[in-house]
């Protein structure tokens, strides 16, 4: 069994709540041992001195457009570039075409991310063909491996539908993901209503949108139990419906964007396209509720909702384009540049939002740098500055583009082997 020593790296674990320099020792896909000093006997040894070694990374919310649109992205490609942002597992979306609505197509998908470095899971829709009329077959996607369902990028809008969906994932013990933007108040999607919409003449998404999906879903999860998460919020009255509804005892999550937490509505006026995603980005009193949502864990997980587009697709006119941006590589970045290093959250609490939080909400274990534990690991440095440009993804559709940002990360290391080494990057 190969053997790798990681030496003299600063340990930061969300699970045990460490943080302190020691030794990790992998053998096979396992943490042997983490020790203060530790021989190298034999081992490749990787000089961690003045990086971070922490659990791998789990981005619950992202699109890698396989089957149907892999001119845009596909599951290998993917995969790598969550490797090189320090993810080892992702959680694919179902807008797939077809949508990931049979075990066969959750069993295409499966099969493929076998051949990837890292862990790749696919959410199954909540109704067939993404249309909100059917609901799937829940019991036979759980069956095939579905860690939960979900209709993201199209909102659930028949009430009594998704009622029965909640009851059918809370028996099955699996949760739910939702899109929540009511299209009847949307007069242009991708860009927040309000003074940059006018400047534009562009009809914008109101908040209203989002905030009465949340406050309905939110009363469902309650009386039927289910687990639900509201996917990529950005309004803050959605922060409060969602603190209210942890408040009265519902199994409600939340997930943030790093572009939610990081740009308002004016980037639309400077990045064009690559600013326009569904739900938009906001006014800085949204941006500065979601980060405090973040503080308080309202807002429990930090997702990219990496959607990669073409660029001939982005170069469309703003009401053409289709919205979304990629953001795998540049999370971490955004994670360290818009919430540590300002103050809001320790490194420690960053990681807790971007490993810990989405696995518990999916039932999964998370990974930790503890003996016996999935040797699953990202190896940055806090503080170095790299530029964000080269992605491996196979789009780049990215405001972030030319940024400087921290948080260099050095290797990702899945089932005990190096999967990214950004020594040369």
């Amino acid at each position: 069994m190969s053997m790798i020593l990681i030496k003299n790296g600063r340990v930061v674990d969300p699970v045990t709540g460490t943080d302190q320099v020691l030794d990790v020792l992998l053998e096979g896909d396992r943490i042997k041992k983490v020790r203060e000093e530790l021989e190298d006997s034999g081992a490749q040894v990787l000089d961690a001195k003045g990086l971070v070694v922490a659990p791998g990374l789990m981005d619950a919310h992202v699109h890698f457009r396989d089957p149907g649109f892999t001119y845009k992205e596909d599951i290998e490609t993917g995969a790598r570039a969550a490797a090189r942002g320090g993810f080892t597992t992702v959680v694919c979306m179902a807008n797939t075409k077809p949508a990931a609505d049979h075990p066969d197509i959750l069993r295409y998908v499966q099969e493929k991310a076998e051949k990837t470095k890292i862990h790749v899971l696919q959410a199954a829709a909540v109704t067939k063909g993404l249309r909100g009329e059917e609901l799937v077959d829940m019991k036979a996607l759980a069956d095939a491996g579905a860690p939960g369902f979900t209709d993201d990028g199209i909102p659930l809008v028949d009430e009594k539908l998704l009622l029965e969906a909640m009851k059918q994932a809370a028996a099955l013990g699996l949760p739910i993901s939702l899109h929540e933007e009511d299209p009847l108040l949307i007069k242009g999607a991708g860009v927040h209503q309000g003074a940059v919409s006018e400047k534009l003449g562009y009809g914008g998404a109101a908040r209203a949108a989002e905030d009465v999906m949340v406050a309905r879903d939110c009363m469902l999860a309650l009386h039927t139990g289910a687990r639900i998460c509201i996917q990529h919020i950005s309004s803050k009255n959605s922060v409060e419906l969602v603190r209210l509804a942890k408040k009265m005892g519902a199994d409600v999550h939340a997930e943030a964007t790093p572009h939610h937490f990081t740009l308002t509505d004016e980037a639309v006026l400077k990045y064009g396209t690559n600013a326009r995603m569904n739900p938009p980005v906001r006014t800085e009193e949204d941006r500065q509720a979601i980060i405090q949502g973040l503080k308080e864990e309202v807002i429990d997980m930090i997702v990219t909702d990496h959607a990669p587009h073409s660029r001939e697709e982005k170069d469309r006119p703003l009401l053409e384009a289709p919205s979304g941006i990629i953001g795998l590589e540049t999370s971490l970045g955004l994670g360290i540049r818009s919430l540590v290093e300002p103050g809001h959250l320790t490194l420690l609490e960053l990681l807790k939002r971007m490993s810990r939080n989405p696995a518990e909400f999916y039932r999964i274990r998370p990974g930790s740098i503890q003996e016996g534990a999935l040797a699953d690991l990202v190896i940055f440095a806090e503080e170095e500055l790299w530029t964000a440009g080269t992605f491996a993804s196979k789009a780049s559709n990215s405001p972030f583009t030319g940024w400087e940002l921290p948080g260099k990360v050095y290797y990702t290391i899945c089932g005990g082997q190096v999967v990214y080494c950004g020594l040369d990057a």
